[in-house]
């Protein structure tokens, strides 16, 4: 069925003393499971962001002074087309929860026992009392997202990632978690891979604590994100502590980090059958594996889908005429100088909806204000054709063409 989470468990491998594989796997995502129920309509239509920004504050007296809430504007996750997760382990005896690996963020939550929300129950619990290195903080924490704030309390507590063990890991519990999005999501929490001034919850993020207790070789963690679900083969890779070498086409591309919160890079341009450019100037992009799709400015969104033949529908998605892709324009990507170019069949999602096969834009308008002008979001749509290297040793994110077997 398709709703089913497609699993394919990989045995964790070592490629060196402190390198670590974790397999990823896909599911399909929360779009595509209302979609086929025919909910998807209704589901936009009552679960708009304002729609729970004035429930949270039920959940703990106002003026709270440890709760930080709002501190950032909007959070960019696209949980609703999320689709690539892994698992770790918190707790002794270890407890598993299945996360996305998000560079989007910086922060670990996961539900606590305590949780009060409807999303909590059909999903793990870390039962705090159970755990013999559990740690309580006592602080109090709010993360902001687009559909309402994820209310929590702080710990501390044994993380195990892969083969990797982390101590003191500094986590969020979340006793209140907002709307449907997080009922229906295949994860249970959220791993946060940005940089530490991204971070909503006090202390060090999971990558620089395994920096600073050095389970890692080298400051660099790469992802591979494949393009099929299931069928015995890999649906994805996350690398700590280097790159796989058989995962892409060499040589890797490198360009610096401008901003260290998100993983904010400078884009040259974006071009359409390398005629028609956004940004021509240049431009602010986020390389974001929390994101499925590539995201811009309402403006260069609405242009480019009309450039590609995308119609809009009465829910806000484009649609795309499944016959037509073989004809449809290249879109290119020129970062650090070279080109990054998706076809029509790496760009377009396909979705089969009963015995129909339907194609929509794998573009998105999110309108995100920085100091250097408005962001663009390189999400799984990108990713999943080329490799991404997180380099945090030198600031810097490193593209290559994935390899993909041919069907």
């Amino acid at each position: 069925m398709s709703r089913l989470l497609l699993l394919v468990l990989l045995t964790w491998t070592w490629t060196g003393s402190a390198v670590v594989r974790i397999p990823l796997r896909r599911a399909p995502s929360l779009r595509s499971q209302l979609r086929a129920d025919g909910l998807l309509e209704d589901f936009l239509r009552d679960h708009r962001p304002d729609t729970f920004s004035r429930r949270y504050a039920q959940c703990f007296p106002p003026g709270t002074p440890s709760l930080r809430l709002g501190r950032s504007s909007e959070r960019i996750y696209n949980f609703m087309d999320a689709q690539y997760y892994a698992d770790i382990r918190l707790g002794t005896p270890e407890q598993n929860f299945s996360v996305i690996f998000d560079t989007g963020s910086a922060d670990l939550w996961v539900p606590s026992s305590y949780c009060v929300s409807q999303a909590c129950v059909s999903h793990q619990r870390f039962r705090a009392f159970d755990s013999s290195s559990f740690h309580p903080d006592g602080r109090m924490f709010g993360i902001h997202y687009g559909s309402g704030h994820l209310l929590g309390v702080m710990a501390r507590d044994t993380l195990k990632v892969g083969g990797m063990t982390i101590l003191n890991q500094e986590f969020g519990e979340s006793v209140y978690e907002p709307g449907a999005t997080f009922v229906l999501a295949k994860f249970d929490g959220v791993l946060g891979m940005g940089y530490p001034a991204l971070a909503e919850i006090l202390g060090n993020p999971v990558f620089d604590n395994m920096l600073a207790q050095k389970t890692v070789d080298e400051p660099v963690f790469s992802f591979y994100l494949s393009r099929k679900s299931g069928g015995g083969s890999s649906e994805g890779e996350l690398m700590l502590g280097g790159t796989d070498e058989s995962m892409y086409i060499g040589p890797i591309n490198w360009i610096p980090v401008t901003a260290k919160g998100y993983w904010q890079i400078k884009m040259d341009s974006v071009a359409v059958q390398g005629v028609s450019s956004f940004c021509p100037h240049g431009c602010q992009a986020i390389v974001d594996t929390g994101t499925s799709l590539i995201a811009g400015p309402s403006n260069d969104i609405f242009n480019l889908q009309q450039l590609i033949g995308a119609t809009p529908t009465n829910i806000g998605e484009f649609l795309i005429d499944c016959a037509r892709l073989s004809n449809l324009p290249h879109v290119t990507f020129v970062l650090g100088g070279r080109e990054y170019t998706l076809t029509a069949e790496q760009y377009v999602r396909k979705e089969m909806l009963g015995d129909r096969e339907m194609c929509f834009s794998g573009f998105q308008s999110v309108d995100i204000l920085s100091p250097q002008g408005p962001l663009w979001i390189l999400g799984d749509v990108f990713l999943t054709e080329f490799y991404s290297v997180f380099d945090r040793g030198q600031d810097r994110v490193g593209f290559a063409t994935a390899k993909h077997p041919s069907k």
